[in-house]
Parts: C-alpha cells; structure tokens; sequence
C-alpha cells in the first residue's frame, strides 16, 4: 500500500475555492446570457425566456454558495453548534438542481458545526455516486456529541466515485490532488477531525458512506 500523507491548509483552500468557482460558474453564466439577450432583443418570447432563465439560474447560484458556506467555509464561531433544521433547508435547495431526490432523517436539535459540514460533504459523495440520479437518504442518529452518519444512495450504475475510492482516506503519495478530488479528500480530513472513521462502499447495489467514532484500536 503506498504512504498517505496530509496536504497543507493553504493548497487545500486552493482547491476547495477552485472546486466552488466551478459549480457557480454555470449558473453565474446563464444569467449574464439571460442579460444580454434582454439588452438585445426585443422580441416579447425570447424576453420571457430569459427572464425565466435568470429566474432559475439566480435560484441555483444562491443555492449553491448557501450550500458551500455551510460545508467548506466557516459558518458560525469556533466550536460553535448549527441547526440540523437549517442543514437540511441548504440541502434540500442545492437537491433541486440534482437528478436525485433527497430523504432526510434527522433529529430536530442543533449539533457542533462540523458534523453539519461532514454530513453535507458526505452528501455531495452520496450525489456523485448516482450520475443518473436516483434516491438519497442521508440519516443522522445517535448520541448527538457524536452521533452516526450515513448517506445512502440507489439509483441506476451507483458506485463508489473514483476520487472518493482514491482520497477519502488521505493523499497517496504517488496521486496528485486536483480541485475535483479535493472535495472527497475534505470529507475524510473533517471525519478524522472528529475523531470519526469514515468508510464509503457498495452494499448490495446501493451505495453507502458512513461515519461514526473510531474504537480504541483505530478502526
């Protein structure tokens, strides 16, 4: 097995912007064609057309940067608890521009803010694990300083992601990170933070990434 060593903060930040500009891009680069074609055309069609599209592409923007606060930036103070309810509104937002639909099973309370960020980044695995879309259930329970978390994803051709196969447990030491890989990468050190093992595998034909306390012995 090769050597897993950690990268640093400041190439990890790197990354982690890289891999938020990338998804607002699309949506950012709607509206500003949905702009144009209402500073040019004066057809009444094409102006509600673009209307429309600066509608829905506004909407995904905001859902995305809303969703990316909460699961790379630093929301709330240090050592601070989050509302799992408002986790799940972020959620929920960014699922409406996915193919998948999303279930939901969490406590009403709130929890330390990180455990919102691992259980949001184990989300955006959970969706890569299903490129045609399908179903996720993300489940949070246990005791709450340190509870369970799951993410369950079925749908047609799931299957562990290949960067989340090749960094979720860290950076071998011949692989390069790049901002796609990044995200993953992210997951595991956030678990491992937590003092949480963290274990993405097929069960069955469904995909299944799961995070508790490490035991005594590391496992």
């Amino acid at each position: 097995m090769s050597d897993i060593e950690e990268i640093s903060a400041l190439e990890l930040a790197a990354l982690l912007c890289s891999r938020v500009c990338h998804d607002v891009i699309s949506p950012v680069g709607a509206i500003t064609n949905g702009l144009e074609v209402l500073a040019d055309d004066d057809d009444p069609e094409m102006r509600v057309h673009a209307m429309d599209l600066i509608t829905k592409s506004a909407a995904q923007a905001s859902a995305k940067l809303q969703f990316a606060r909460l699961a790379f930036g630093a929301a709330g103070a240090v050592g601070s608890e989050l509302d799992l309810g408002d986790a799940r509104v972020v959620a929920e937002g960014l699922m409406k521009s996915e193919k998948a639909k999303l279930t939901w099973d969490a406590p009403h309370a709130t929890i330390g803010k990180d455990y919102v960020k691992l259980a949001l980044n184990m989300l955006l695995i959970g969706i890569a694990a299903i490129p045609r879309g399908g179903e996720i259930a993300l489940t949070i329970e246990g005791e709450l300083k340190s509870p369970i978390l799951r993410v369950r994803s079925r749908g047609q051709a799931a299957r562990v992601p290949d960067e989340t196969a090749a960094f979720l447990g860290g950076v071998a030491l011949d692989r390069s990170l790049d901002a796609r890989a990044a995200q993953p990468y992210f997951t595991g050190v956030v678990a491992r933070s937590l003092g949480h093992a963290i274990d993405a595998r097929m069960d069955g034909d469904e995909f299944l990434i799961e995070a508790k306390a490490a035991s005594p012995n590391g496992e």
